[in-house]
């Protein structure tokens, strides 16, 4: 089925994530809506890393210590299928090039900015930086992870997190990023809200002449698989995305502008 980008931005202009019940979505409508069927369900690369770059690009080299290269390492799931947190597949199959091999759960919580501190959180778990996994709530309250430090007190404490915090007291938590010539992997695209939206940047390659591209991922509402974002604009590029192209990042299901880049 071609990609049609016009449905999607009458979908961003009304909807983003909340943690609100979605009227798109869900129980309500899932069983009077058949999913689009993606035409290539199956993904032919082990990890984000492995995603090709178009010629004459290479990916920025990171630190093997670094965020921006432990998110080149993170797993794909062979199915390129997007399904909810309850088990249905979303209606849109349309958006993800690929999904990652991350958990959703089980519970509408892990949306956009919730994937979004989820990444950032499994990245300073892996590496026991268990002091630096702190997020921020609209108040300023502090949700800092702490003893026991295993896998299921992380989890724990994720799921209260994303009850607690959004787009809204991420978008305040990050820093600007003033120059978007200086996007790096990491770093991420927000509009703080009520309803707002959060995707991540999980890859910057770069050409000899210096022209940057950049590969995102989301989550999205109700709760669903993260995956990396097709590029609506332009299918010869996708997934990746221009960076010094135009001041609008017109993503499948949102738009953001330049200066909504922000880091850690």
């Amino acid at each position: 089925m071609p990609f049609k980008p016009a449905i999607f931005f009458c979908l961003f202009i009304t909807v983003a994530c909340s943690h609100t019940p979605s009227s798109l979505e869900g129980k309500k409508i899932k069983n009077a809506l058949p999913a689009v069927v993606n035409t290539r369900s199956i993904n032919t690369y082990a990890a984000v890393k492995d995603i090709p770059l178009p010629e004459g690009y290479q990916r920025l080299p990171a630190d093997s210590n670094s965020f921006a290269y432990w998110l080149q390492n993170v797993l794909l799931k062979k199915n390129k299928t997007v399904y909810l947190f309850d088990g249905y597949k979303k209606i849109n199959q349309q958006a993800q090039f690929a999904v990652l091999d991350i958990t959703v759960g089980n519970k509408d919580l892990q949306q956009c900015a919730d994937a979004v501190m989820r990444l950032r959180a499994e990245f300073l778990f892996s590496k026991k930086r268990y002091a630096e996994i702190i997020f921020t709530d609209n108040e300023n309250g502090k949700y800092a992870f702490g003893a026991p430090y295993t896998r299921g007190n992380f989890m724990q404490f994720l799921q209260k997190v994303f009850g607690r915090c959004g787009s809204a007291s991420l978008a305040k938590q990050l820093k600007k990023v003033t120059n978007f010539e200086n996007i790096a992997a990491g770093d991420v695209l927000i509009r703080g809200g009520f309803p707002g939206h959060a995707v991540m940047v999980m890859a910057v390659a770069e050409n000899i002449t210096g022209k940057k591209i950049f590969m995102l991922a989301q989550s999205y509402m109700p709760a669903q698989d993260m995956h990396i974002l097709v590029n609506p604009s332009d299918k010869n590029l996708t997934p990746w995305y221009e960076a010094d192209k135009m001041e609008k990042i017109i993503t499948p299901e949102y738009l953001f502008y330049k200066n909504e880049l922000k880091k850690w």
